[in-house]
């Protein structure tokens, strides 16, 4: 479990900070490494740890799991994030431009891919297995989902900046939430696929026209 922990949790924070945000060829490397540290967590679980998959809230498909992540992605995208691009205006603090700057610069076939490999990953690393791995190792989901959240967050400041970072361990904190409640990581999964497409390719792509 430790170990599976230390994967989890240090290993997407350690790539992030070390990786070549200027070279295309890095970044698409950083993202086939991602997938395979999923697929090793998976591999973990059921081979190290000999637990199901359902341990980390992997099911056979269910149509409930699509309503689930189309309903928390339209919740994130209408409600959370007009909430939170006031909150920082408000508050004077820069949000996800200079993120969104880097990325502009990227092709789009990059940037699908790296919200498809994204939006899997990290919800298998930090919703899935850490989430519910700490939790026992506390007792306490409450404790286990903040420090989750928290790590996730660290992940995304050498793309994001502080400011964005702290954002999403409030949307982590959320995402957390949410499958806590469900039980479901599919969905979790597709309400993060959805959620960055349109932040990152639809909403950038169509002010630019």
């Amino acid at each position: 479990m430790i170990s599976g922990l230390c994967l989890a949790l240090v290993a997407p924070v350690l790539l992030a900070g070390f990786g070549n945000s200027q070279s295309l060829t890095s970044k698409v490397f950083e993202q086939i490494f991602l997938a395979t540290l999923a697929i090793a967590i998976l591999g973990i679980v059921i081979f190290w740890e000999k637990q199901p998959l359902s341990s980390i809230g992997l099911h056979p498909w269910r149509w409930r799991s699509l309503i689930w992540g189309l309903a928390f992605a339209g919740i994130l995208i209408f409600i959370y994030s007009p909430l939170l691009l006031w909150a920082m205006n408000k508050l004077g603090r820069s949000g996800f431009e200079g993120g969104l700057d880097k990325l502009a610069k990227l092709p789009i076939w990059y940037l699908i891919f790296a919200v498809a490999i994204g939006g899997v990953v990290e919800e298998i690393l930090y919703r899935g297995y850490a989430t519910e791995r700490l939790s026992g190792l506390t007792g306490s989901y409450w404790i286990g989902g903040a420090l989750c959240a928290i790590a996730f967050g660290l992940a995304h400041v050498p793309l994001w900046g502080w400011n964005a970072a702290f954002t999403t361990v409030i949307s982590g904190g959320l995402l957390t939430l949410f499958y806590l409640g469900t039980g479901d990581l599919i969905a979790c999964i597709i309400a993060h696929i959805i959620t960055d497409t349109v932040g990152i390719i639809v909403k950038p792509q169509s002010d630019n026209l």
